[in-house]
């Protein structure tokens, strides 16, 4: 916080008084300086409160003094009364009022060095509230590494800058925005980053504003990259802070890729296992079903592996979504089960940064699953499907034939007549009848089967379904009534933003 003109009349332990250019009171003071010089103006950098006996200005030229001060930047003018001079001239008083320029009186026995002692002790605090903000702002950030991982280093960091964070992943792409959104700096950013071939940081310019853009790793394979926006140019603690937290960022980053790598070498064998047989085994963490079931076929599937554990989290975000996925080396092949996305499918931009590696997959096949008793099927379908580039299995099916047909706006009528009452009681009511609802048709209407599933008791079940049937109206002994409602339901997750559709 600046100190300012008014700041210094205020003090009870001056004695000083403005008595003209009251406007200007509110400008902060960069430095109090005395002198008796006719023109201290080339002597000025601008910010300074001039404290002067009045000995330097004589009785002619007044008006032009206060001008020169006035122009060379400074904040206010002061004058010792009964020292050189008994009242501050009229000439004076009224020049200050036109520019707005502060004409203060010091009265008593307040010497200039009070006033002088006054601005410094001041800005030396401030400096010391400053340094306390940064240890804090740095503490902060070392405790948000360990709680929440990257999204609290940057919430950390934006706080405490007072601007917006960018962290961007290998590839120069959003990885994570604090605050969220895409304001037109981040393509600044981009740009900058893909072009960048140092490590370090740089300063870039966005209007008035500032941009620390800082690589992360030291070496080998530049890690990202972490973007500060500062709406001015940048102090040395927003420097200090961005450095921090670009460090934090950094070895997160170092120790998430290695302890996926261990992960997911952990997971392979129960996962391939239950590739194998399907049934019986203990699945290591995977995506809420349906799965994406892909059959990477390469001279190094051990490789691959890596590179898909490192490829996770820019592909699926810097969330735990990215270590409930499933990998395993399965013959000369990798095999991921992945939650299913839109167009493209995450199978398929996978097999892109796959791509890249010396030995790497130059086809994969998919096929979707349900539950770990389809798995096997899943694979060996996708073992077929791996001819050349991207081929996911159920593209060629009868459903897909069926909603490849539909148009998207006939798809979203038919999911209102048929759901929307459902899908208001379940938000009116924080419910989730319609996913109940889905696992009790895909089980062929047994209850016993779709609570197990679902890990509730059977009286609970049918309370779930009784409610549903009367919300919607429908019967669900009726088998029209089950079939307009299971092909809505799997209509609904089908649809991308862009109007195509997806398994």
């Amino acid at each position: 916080m600046d100190i300012t003109v008014r700041d210094i009349t205020a003090d009870p332990g001056l004695e000083v008084h403005a008595v003209a250019g009251r406007g200007g009171l509110d400008r902060p003071i960069r430095w109090a300086h005395v002198t008796e010089l006719p023109d201290p103006a080339p002597w000025m950098r601008g910010g300074e409160l001039v404290l002067s006996a009045g000995m330097g200005v004589g009785s002619e030229g007044r008006a032009a003094y206060v001008r020169r001060v006035h122009d060379a930047g400074c904040v206010g003018l002061a004058f010792a009364i009964d020292v050189w001079m008994e009242q501050i001239p009229e000439e004076i008083l009224a020049e200050g009022d036109r520019l707005d320029l502060p004409i203060l009186r010091v009265e008593g026995g307040t010497p200039f060095i009070a006033v002088v002692e006054t601005v410094a002790d001041h800005h030396a605090n401030e400096r010391a509230r400053e340094q306390s903000r940064v240890l804090g702002a740095q503490d902060s950030m070392a405790r948000a590494v360990l709680r929440s991982g990257p999204p609290g280093v940057m919430g950390e960091l934006a706080s405490s800058t007072a601007g917006a964070c960018l962290l961007l992943d290998p590839n120069g792409l959003t990885r994570l925005a604090a605050p969220e959104g895409e304001p037109e700096w981040h393509a600044l950013v981009r740009t900058a980053a893909r072009g960048q071939r140092t490590r370090g940081m740089t300063v870039l310019a966005d209007g008035d504003a500032s941009v620390l853009l800082q690589s992360l790793g030291t070496t080998g394979r530049t890690l990202g990259w972490l973007a500060v926006r500062h709406p001015e140019p940048a102090s040395p603690h927003v420097r200090m802070l961005a450095n921090h937290a670009a460090s934090l960022l950094a070895v997160d980053l170092m120790y998430s890729r290695e302890a996926r790598r261990s992960l997911f070498r952990e997971r392979a064998p129960h996962l391939r296992a239950a590739l194998e047989d399907g049934g019986g085994r203990i699945l290591p963490p995977l995506p809420e079903p349906p799965w994406e079931v892909v059959h990477y076929p390469c001279p190094s599937p051990e490789a691959a592996l890596v590179r898909a554990a490192d490829a996770l989290p820019d592909l699926l975000g810097p969330t735990r979504a990215s270590e409930r996925v499933g990998l395993c080396t399965f013959g000369d092949a990798l095999v991921a089960v992945l939650p299913v996305t839109g167009h493209p499918r995450t199978g398929q931009r996978l097999l892109e940064v796959l791509g890249d590696l010396p030995d790497g997959p130059t086809a994969a096949g998919a096929c979707g699953a349900r539950s770990p008793a389809e798995l096997p099927a899943a694979v060996d379908r996708a073992r077929q499907a791996a001819t050349e580039g991207y081929r996911h299995a159920d593209d060629s099916d009868a459903w897909s034939l069926l909603r490849d047909n539909l148009s998207p706006e006939g798809a979203r009528a038919f999911g209102r007549a048929v759901l929307g009452p459902l899908h208001e009681h379940d938000v009116r009511n924080s419910t989730d009848l319609a996913h109940t609802l889905r696992h009790f048709l895909d089980n062929g209407a047994h209850i016993e089967a779709t609570a197990r599933e679902l890990g509730v008791h059977r009286n609970t079940l049918r309370g779930r379904l009784r409610t549903a049937e009367r919300v919607l109206n429908r019967d669900l002994r009726e088998a029209r009534a089950r079939l307009e409602l299971w092909t809505a339901l799997y209509l609904e997750p089908m649809r991308c933003h862009d109007g195509s559709w997806h398994r």
